[in-house]
């Protein structure tokens, strides 16, 4: 691609050097550049990429991208100078992948909670109407089939619009993607044309990212507000701030509920831990998913089918095939009758949300365990309220430890500790080795009881001490119920 090309759109403050020169490539991360390739010099929340140009340069890199020009320039490199590299990254990247985002239908999931159960669903119900489709999520992108590995919810936007420009080389119709909040802010999606939006709901979460809850909500919002005319917007009625994501939105928007008057409407018939019988719009369906927040997940998989031109029974059809999304309560049965669920629920709203299904199905006929902790190095707010939580909506409770990365996993549990009262520390046990915490709750919990292991859910690592360890939820359950890993 030609550099007048690659910056059509984005014109530069300044430029020095010659931009009639080919290009082979765009990179954030100075160590993977090539012979040729363009540079961009990202203020990072660690690091600034200003102070790795030299090396881009040794490397190979023709073009440099910054905010401010370095006082020795380099011979034959040509400097292209922006007030905000954040703000261009996104818009030169989709336009050397060849724009992949209007070569298909891009759907956006955002939300607290909900963002991988709703995505992963509509690819997994796209492709079995017969499209070729993308996802990005939390657990693993796809291509078609094709697992890609995932670091994080939303990629930078290098790694996002190449895999996004994959896609569509592929024959991709649609692509179905979490966005995160993080992504929003830090201009990740920039340059990307979405078909559609979705919005889950809202709860206090990365707030040590983004300072306040109103800038966690703003950043969501943002997503809503670039959306374009021909796009849509569903959302979700029942939460507070659903309809405020949508107040600056051109895009068409739709609502879904669970309570109240909305264009995609269901109420929950019967449910039990095999699944819920529902009824969408007026029909009867049943799945294999548990909860009403579930219910709600699926009405907004049911709502944005349908703005996709999807026969509403057609959907419904196929939503009853769907099964859980790994690591989104998942139930593993012992011999002795004993449950025990396995969750990603690592926000208050979402252990409250997973803790109250359980005990809506037990009825008082078994006791509820839950087995949970908080990740270090994060919101430290959030910790107190987990264990609030926990301790309110379950019979016995035992805290452990998550990802500690960095910090002392017992001051971790401290920090949790310090959200109960006398009473509740009574209900609750601290077993710093998660292994041995899952271990014990196996043993003591008797038959009909659930036990709830949260926060972890399709991780199949910790990380201690800034090294990541291989463990699986699944596996040291199945282990301790005796049954196969297989």
């Amino acid at each position: 691609m030609k550099l007048q090309q690659l910056i059509e759109d984005c014109k530069p403050q300044q430029v020095v050097g010659n931009i009639d020169r080919d290009v082979t490539g765009i990179e954030i991360d100075s160590r993977l550049v090539k012979e040729g390739a363009v540079f961009v010099a990202m203020r990072g929340t660690q690091v600034d990429g200003h102070s790795f140009i030299g090396k881009a340069i040794e490397l190979g890199a023709g073009v440099v991208v910054c905010e401010r020009r370095p006082e020795l320039l380099a011979d034959d490199v040509t400097y292209l100078v922006y007030p905000s590299t954040d703000d261009v990254v996104g818009t030169l990247a989709t336009h050397f992948f060849g724009d992949p985002s209007r070569r298909m239908h891009l759907i956006g999931v955002t939300g607290t909670n909900g963002k991988t159960t709703i995505a992963t669903v509509l690819y997994n119900m796209f492709r079995q109407f017969g499209y070729k489709c993308g996802l990005c999520s939390t657990v693993c992108n796809y291509i078609d089939g094709e697992a890609i590995p995932t670091e994080c919810t939303t990629p930078d936007p290098i790694t996002l619009n190449r895999l996004l420009g994959q896609m569509a080389d592929e024959g991709c119709a649609y692509a179905f993607m979490e966005v995160s909040s993080h992504s929003v802010s830090q201009k990740r999606i920039g340059g990307l044309c979405f078909s559609g939006g979705i919005f889950t709901n809202l709860t206090r979460d990365h707030l040590d990212y983004h300072g306040t809850f109103e800038n966690y909500r703003d950043a969501k919002k943002a997503f809503f507000d670039a959306l374009p005319e021909d796009a849509f917007a569903v959302v979700n009625a029942d939460d507070r701030n659903g309809m405020v994501m949508v107040q600056n939105c051109k895009a068409k928007v739709k609502t879904y509920s669970l309570r109240s008057a909305a264009d995609f409407k269901a109420r929950i018939m019967d449910e039990s831990f095999e699944g819920m019988d529902l009824e969408v719009d007026a029909q009867e369906v049943s799945v294999q998913f548990v909860g009403r927040f579930n219910a709600s997940n699926l009405l907004a998989v049911y709502g944005a089918t349908v703005m996709l031109g999807v026969e509403p029974q057609q959907a419904l059809v196929l939503l009853s095939a769907q099964k859980p999304v790994n690591g989104r309560f998942e139930a593993i049965r012992s011999r002795e009758g004993v449950t025990a669920i396995v969750d990603y629920a690592h926000t208050p709203d979402a252990l409250v949300n997973v803790l109250d299904t359980i005990n809506e199905v037990l009825q008082g006929r078994g006791q509820c365990w839950t087995v949970c902790g908080a990740g270090g190095n994060r919101d430290k707010g959030k910790r107190p309220l987990m264990a609030q939580e926990a301790a309110r909506n379950s019979d016995r409770v035992i805290l452990t430890s998550d990802n500690p990365r960095n910090e002392d996993p017992q001051e971790i549990i401290n920090d949790m500790l310090a959200g109960l009262d006398a009473g509740q520390r009574r209900s609750v046990i601290c077993i710093v080795d998660r292994r041995e915490a899952i271990r014990t709750a196996c043993t003591m919990a008797q038959p009909g009881d659930v036990i709830l292991v949260a926060g972890k859910g399709h991780e199949d690592y910790q990380i201690i001490q800034g090294v990541k360890h291989h463990f699986d939820d699944h596996e040291v359950i199945r282990e301790a119920f005796g049954l196969s890993l297989a």
